[in-house]
Formats: structure tokens, sequence, C-alpha cells
């Protein structure tokens, strides 16, 4: 069932949208990189545990957070009044509810799991960019 709100001004959403999109490909990019790739450019040892296992620990916070977000802006009552464009930020997926209204089971196993994904993809991508940054700096002074 379709509902007449209000969405915001498109063109103030091009850069939220290029900024998810250049998120996503960073991360598919990492993920088929070789592992000595990644090492060198963090200045790392390949072997090192820290390589991948702060980045992952960021990856689960950001995206079971961002789960979290998700099931809140769908179980939301209709009178809390959610600002549109805080909520569309935070949870993409929040688009779906406001025009479409999907089922729980939909929710809880496609739209959540997206937003989740998305905001992993995020996290992931701070984290490598702050081990590569911070080695580069420390290892000039």
């Amino acid at each position: 069932m379709l509902r007449g709100i209000g969405l915001p001004v498109q063109s103030e959403w091009v850069i939220f949208v290029l900024a998810l999109a250049l998120v996503g490909v960073f991360s598919v990019t990492l993920a088929v990189l070789p592992r000595s790739w990644i090492a060198k450019a963090c200045k790392k040892d390949r072997d090192d545990e820290q390589l991948f296992s702060a980045p992952l620990k960021l990856l689960g916070g950001f995206a079971a957070i961002s789960y979290v977000v998700a099931l809140v802006a769908y179980l939301a009552p209709h009178r809390w009044n959610l600002d549109p464009q805080l909520m569309l930020s935070l949870c993409p997926m929040y688009f779906v509810r406001m025009m479409f209204d999907p089922s729980l089971m939909a929710t809880f196993f496609l739209l959540a799991p997206m937003n989740a994904a998305v905001y992993g993809a995020l996290g992931l991508t701070l984290e490598y960019a702050w081990l590569a940054f911070r080695k580069r700096t420390s290892s000039q002074t």
C-alpha cells in the first residue's frame, strides 16, 4: 500500500547515495585484493592478527547497530513522527517502509540485513582507512 509522504528533495540525497556507492565499491575491492597488498598498504605484516581482526570487529559492530536501527525504524509507531531525513541517513531501507510498508518477515530477513551490510561495509572501510593512515603518520615521525 503506497503512502503519500513527502520525501526530501532528490538533489539533497545525491551526495549521500554517491557516498554509500563509493563505500560499497571500496569494500568489494578490498574483498578481492590479495592479502599481501592490503598488508602493504597498512604497513603491517601479512600474518598480523590486527590486520583482519580489527576491521571485522568494526564491521560486526556497525552491522549489529544498523540492524537494530532498521528494526526500530520498522517497529516505531507512526505517532512518533520520525524525521524522514534523519531516518533515511541512518537507515536507507526506511524509504521502503515509508512507501510500501513491508511485512515484519521481510524486514527481519531482507531489509534489516541489507541495512546491516551497508553500514557494516562503512565500518570496514573506516577501519582500513584508519589502519592505513595511522601507520603512515607514525612511521614518518
